[in-house]
């Protein structure tokens, strides 16, 4: 063997043994959103609200909703009802779905909403676990109109990972409650 090649393996082999090894810090992700601005949407329906520029909202003739997060991979999904004097009976059927969660969810906690002035009288339930709903809201007149909205994501339920995004879109759900007037 070269004597010029033993040389470099040697010198390498005593250069490449540091002795001052660090450990390497624990990563932590950071998620950073952007701040929403709010914009009005108005439409034909019953309702009207703001919602966040970061979402595009889609109606239905039967004003049924859509709020699209394309940058989340998620959707509120709004369903209105009349109500013809059967108010007890609508908030059932609107509550049943979030019950039905309490199979898979840790906890239900709901968190109501009154601003009688408007007529505006609402429940936000915060759904926690890997359910796939994590926030759901109703939001009522009392007397002739209900309008009801579940949060999905496009994954699978890890409640863990999608939290700061449950969360991030919660903070425009509330800004739509705060935000909600019944047209007349």
């Amino acid at each position: 063997m070269n004597k010029n090649l033993v040389f470099f393996f040697l010198i390498f082999t005593l250069l490449a043994c540091e002795s001052d090894r660090l450990p390497k810090p624990k990563p932590f992700l950071k998620l950073e959103y952007k701040k929403p601005t709010y914009i009005q949407f108005n439409s034909a329906c019953s309702y009207q609200f703001e919602i966040s520029n970061q979402a595009r909202i889609e109606v239905n003739e039967n004003c049924w909703a859509k709020i699209k997060y394309p940058h989340l991979k998620a959707t509120i999904h709004l369903t209105y009802r009349e109500v013809n004097e059967n108010l007890n009976g609508v908030l059932k059927e609107v509550e049943k779905l979030t019950f039905e969660h309490t199979i898979k969810a840790d906890a239900i906690n709901p968190v109501d909403y009154e601003d009688v002035q408007k007529r505006i009288f609402g429940t936000i339930f915060n759904v926690e676990g890997n359910v796939a709903t994590n926030v759901q809201f109703r939001i009522t007149d009392s007397t002739k109109h209900v309008l009801a909205g579940a949060l999905y994501f496009y994954t699978k339920p890890n409640y863990d990972s999608i939290l700061p995004a449950v969360k991030y879109i919660e903070k425009d759900i509330i800004h739509l409650i705060e935000t909600f007037e019944w047209k007349k």
